[in-house]
C-alpha cells in the first residue's frame, strides 16, 4: 500500500477526573457528528443463572431516565434528523447516534441522563416489558429462525462450561425470567460507570470544544465502589477433543459449521489467523471456493467468520452450504484437506496480495463513514487501550507473511481441532 493510501485521522484523547476516557476526531468535511459510546459489558460479564442480562439493557436504556420520558429519547434526536441505535456482543454494549452538529450538546445531555441516572426510571413495568421484548427476538431471530441456534451451539462446543464465552449474547428464556428488579439494578450499578466506559465524537468538532462539553454532561457522573473484574482469562489451547452436534431441522439445505479457538483479538497471531480464514473462505479466489464451490461443486457457498475476543481466546468458524444430493461427510473431508494443504503449502505471493489487496478496500471504505470511525475508534481504546487503531491496522496487516498465515493455520486450524455442528434438512 502507498504511504499516502494510509489513514491519518486525527486522534486527541482526555480522560475525565471520574474515569471516563473521551476520544475526539475532528472532521469538518460534512456537519454533523458521530456520538458513540462504548461499556464494558456484555456476554461475558453475567454470572450464571442470570444471562441476557447484557443484552436486556441495550433495550432498558432506551426506556427513559431520570430527566427523560420514556421514548423521549428517540423522538428528541428523530426530531433534530439524527440516527441512532445500540448493540450488544460478549465483550461490550455500544450506544451511537450520528447527530448534525447543532444537536450535539443534546445528544450528550441524553446520553450522560441515561448511562448516570437510569436508575429512578428502572421500574417493575419497564423490566417486564422490556423482558417480553427481548424474549420475543429471541423466539423470531434465534429459536423459529432456519439455523438459528446454530452459532450458540458452536460456541458451547467451543469454549468449555463454566468459560465467560460459553453462551451468547441472547441468553436463555429461564434466565430473562428469573431476573429480578434488584438483580437488574445491580447490574447496571456495577457495570454503567464512567470509568468503564469510552465516550468518542468523530465529526464536525474541534477536540477541546469536544472535551468542554463531554465534561459540562459527564463530569458529575460517578463510579458505584465495586469489586474489580477478573483478570483476563488465559489462552485456551486448540481443541484436542472437539465435540459435535448433529441435527435434522426444517433447514433449505444441509449446513456445515465448524468453530476454532483462536489467538486473543488483539495480538498479531489473531490478524495472521484473519488473513488465513480469508485465504479459506473470505474470497472469490479463496480455496474453499476455488475447490468446493466452482471446482467438485460439492457446497453452493462458503463463509467465514473470525471475532475478536479480549478474553484471552477469541473465535473462528467455516460455514458451507451443502449442494443437494451431496454428503456433509464428503463435505467435511474436503474442508479438511484444505485446512492441512494451507499449512503445509504456504499461500502465493498472488493469494496474499488478493488478502491484502481486500482487507484495504472494506476498511478504508468502512472508514470513509464517520459513525464506523466512531465505533473502531472506541473499541479499541475500551477493549485494547488502542485509540489510534484504525491508522495502524493496514501496517500491521501488511507485516503478515505467507509464512505467518501457514504458521497461524498449522497452530489454530486444522481438521482435528474443529468443533462441529451439522443441519440436515428434514424433509416434512
Amino acid at each position: 500500500m502507498c504511504a499516502d493510501m494510509r489513514p491519518h485521522y486525527p486522534i486527541a484523547t482526555r480522560r475525565l477526573d471520574n474515569g471516563l476516557r473521551v476520544v475526539v476526531s475532528t472532521d469538518h468535511s460534512v456537519p454533523t457528528v458521530a456520538v458513540n459510546l462504548w461499556v464494558g459489558v456484555g456476554s461475558r460479564h453475567e454470572r450464571p443463572g442470570r444471562t441476557g442480562l447484557a443484552h436486556l439493557f441495550e433495550h432498558l436504556m432506551f426506556q427513559g431516565s431520570q430527566n427523560v420520558a420514556e421514548g423521549e429519547h428517540f423522538a428528541a434526536l428523530l426530531a433534530q434528523g439524527a440516527q441512532m441505535n445500540a448493540t450488544t456482543w460478549v465483550d461490550r454494549t455500544n450506544y451511537f447516534e450520528l447527530v448534525p452538529t447543532g444537536a450535539l450538546e443534546l445528544a450528550l445531555w441524553l446520553e450522560a441522563d441515561r448511562h448516570g441516572r437510569l436508575l429512578p426510571a428502572l421500574t417493575q413495568d419497564n423490566l417486564d416489558n422490556q423482558r417480553d421484548v427481548v424474549k420475543e427476538e429471541k423466539r423470531q431471530r434465534y429459536d423459529n429462525m432456519p439455523y438459528g441456534t446454530a452459532y450458540a451451539e458452536l460456541t458451547s462446543l467451543v469454549f468449555p462450561e463454566g468459560h465467560p464465552y460459553h453462551h451468547t449474547t441472547i441468553g436463555s428464556m429461564d434466565d430473562l425470567d428469573a431476573a429480578s428488579l434488584t438483580d437488574v439494578r445491580d447490574f447496571y450499578t456495577r457495570h454503567y460507570r464512567p470509568d468503564n466506559t469510552v465516550l468518542t465524537l468523530v465529526g464536525d468538532v474541534d477536540p477541546d470544544d469536544g472535551f468542554a462539553l463531554v465534561a459540562k454532561y459527564f463530569d458529575e457522573l460517578t463510579s458505584a465502589d465495586v469489586p474489580a473484574d477478573r483478570p483476563l482469562a488465559e489462552q485456551l489451547p486448540p481443541l484436542t477433543e472437539p465435540g459435535r452436534i448433529e441435527k435434522f431441522d426444517h433447514v433449505p439445505s444441509d449446513r456445515l459449521y465448524l468453530g476454532f479457538r483462536l489467538p486473543h483479538g488483539g495480538s498479531d497471531d489473531f490478524i495472521a489467523t484473519e488473513i488465513a480464514f480469508d485465504l479459506l473462505a473470505g474470497l472469490a479466489t479463496s480455496r474453499l471456493y476455488r475447490r468446493l464451490v466452482r471446482g467438485d461443486q460439492l457446497v453452493t457457498h462458503v463463509s467465514r467468520n473470525t471475532g475478536a475476543r479480549v478474553d484471552g481466546t477469541s473465535m473462528g468458524a467455516l460455514i458451507l452450504d451443502v449442494a443437494e444430493g451431496v454428503a456433509v461427510e464428503q463435505v467435511e473431508q474436503g474442508v479438511g484437506e484444505q485446512l492441512r494443504r494451507l499449512a503445509t503449502e504456504p499461500p502465493t505471493e498472488t493469494e496474499m496480495a488478493a488478502a491484502f489487496a481486500d482487507v484495504e478496500r472494506w476498511w478504508l471504505q468502512s472508514l470513509a463513514q464517520p459513525d464506523e470511525r466512531a465505533d473502531v475508534i472506541g473499541g479499541h481504546t475500551l477493549l485494547y487501550d488502542d485509540p489510534d487503531h484504525l491508522n495502524t491496522y493496514l501496517d500491521r496487516v501488511q507485516a503478515v507473511t505467507a509464512a505467518d498465515v501457514a504458521a497461524s493455520a498449522a497452530a489454530w486450524a486444522q481438521p482435528e481441532s474443529a468443533a462441529v455442528v451439522i443441519y440436515r434438512k428434514k424433509e416434512n
